[in-house]
């Protein structure tokens, strides 16, 4: 009883599996196979008009889901996400068998309710919208690496030039700086990342603007600052040792001046501008300094030469004729020439012997 039951079952399961694979192969995609199959038992193709309604359906689906993930991305996550939505759709749309085109399963759609529109156009359109959304995603991806490389430049050499050691090292910074700016603007501006760069790229040119802007000033500002100590120097070189002669000191003075000239010619809105107050401060005293000792000299050269002048005249006069009055009063004359004469003049010297002898004779006369 056991066996034969057994025998039973056994045979059960020969058959079951033979009828198993008779459906899988009546639903092979093989016209020749399916369209006797479909006019006499179109139910035995059921399990294959299952797959293709899925298939139909997950690849119209997934290709509106991508469209709205690619073409209505807000992040990189989006466009990731949209392309393995692109390559699910493809999946499925290779799942339906182009013979099939133009094909409507009447008696599985009208048990099932299916709303197939399995035309050739249809799938032209669908497969034409995969391409589509794959070319998107591509030119996505570019741009999106676009976007990186073009940001991890700029952010480089804006640190770079931070702690750029030399004009060659922020020259180069720089030039990797536009670089890096190129690099945003070759981005489609129809692209997830176009729009993201146009916020970048505006803050990166508007930053580039400034510091290019600074280091020309900064060169500007650094060559006349160069300018005014080369002129100060010899203008301090000019008033050592002194005392000089006024045209010494007029020559100093126009060395300051020049120097100053050239303080005065840096922008204020140059780096170097507040260095080169401080140094115009310093210059504009010292430029003080030498116009006060430039009219010392030129008083004391006056005072010295009246009073020789003077001393010249009461030589060559009759002096016996005089009383001591007279000739007291021409002495103080002289006198009080001499003593206008400053110390640290060229003239003191000679002054201060003429002042000597003149006090000298006065003091004979009392």
């Amino acid at each position: 009883m056991v066996a034969r039951t057994l025998g039973c079952f056994g045979s059960a399961v020969v058959t079951v599996a033979g009828l198993a694979g008779v459906t899988w192969v009546l639903n092979l995609p093989y016209p020749m196979i399916r369209w006797p199959v479909a006019k006499t038992a179109p139910l035995i193709l059921l399990p294959s008009y299952i797959k293709m309604d899925h298939d139909y359906r997950q690849a119209v689906s997934l290709v509106a889901q991508a469209d709205q993930l690619v073409n209505q991305a807000t992040s990189a996550s989006d466009i990731e996400l949209g392309e393995e939505k692109v390559t699910q759709a493809q999946e499925h749309l290779d799942g339906l068998p182009v013979w099939f085109l133009g094909y409507y399963p009447k008696a599985y759609c009208g048990f099932i309710g299916c709303r197939w529109q399995f035309t050739l156009d249809e799938f032209e359109t669908v497969r034409a919208e995969i391409g589509r959304m794959e070319a998107a995603v591509f030119q996505e991806r570019n741009a999106q690496n676009l976007l990186q490389e073009g940001t991890l430049a700029v952010e480089g050499a804006q640190q770079a030039f931070q702690t750029a050691a030399s004009g060659a090292d922020r020259a180069t910074a720089l030039t990797t700086w536009q670089r890096g700016m190129d690099k945003l603007n070759e981005i489609p501006p129809e692209t997830l990342a176009g729009r993201q760069s146009d916020t970048k790229l505006e803050a990166y040119e508007r930053d580039y603007e400034q510091v290019t802007g600074n280091v020309a000033g900064g060169d500007r500002s650094n060559t006349l600052v160069d300018a005014a100590k080369a002129f100060a120097y010899q203008a301090a070189i000019a008033g050592q040792n002194p005392p000089h002669p006024a045209a010494t000191w007029e020559r100093a003075a126009e060395l300051w001046e020049t120097a100053i000239a050239r303080l005065n010619d840096i922008p204020v809105q140059d780096p170097g501008y507040g260095q080169a107050q401080i140094l115009l401060a310093e210059y504009q005293a010292n430029l003080g300094i030498i116009r006060e000792k430039a009219a010392q000299e030129e008083a004391s050269a006056r005072a010295l030469d009246s009073a020789t002048e003077k001393s010249t005249r009461m030589l060559a006069q009759n002096l016996e004729g005089m009383d001591r009055n007279q000739i007291a009063s021409l002495l103080q004359d002289i006198i009080n020439d001499l003593e206008k004469v400053q110390p640290n003049t060229t003239s003191h010297a000679r002054a201060s012997e003429m002042l000597r002898s003149a006090n000298q004779k006065l003091a004979q006369l009392k």
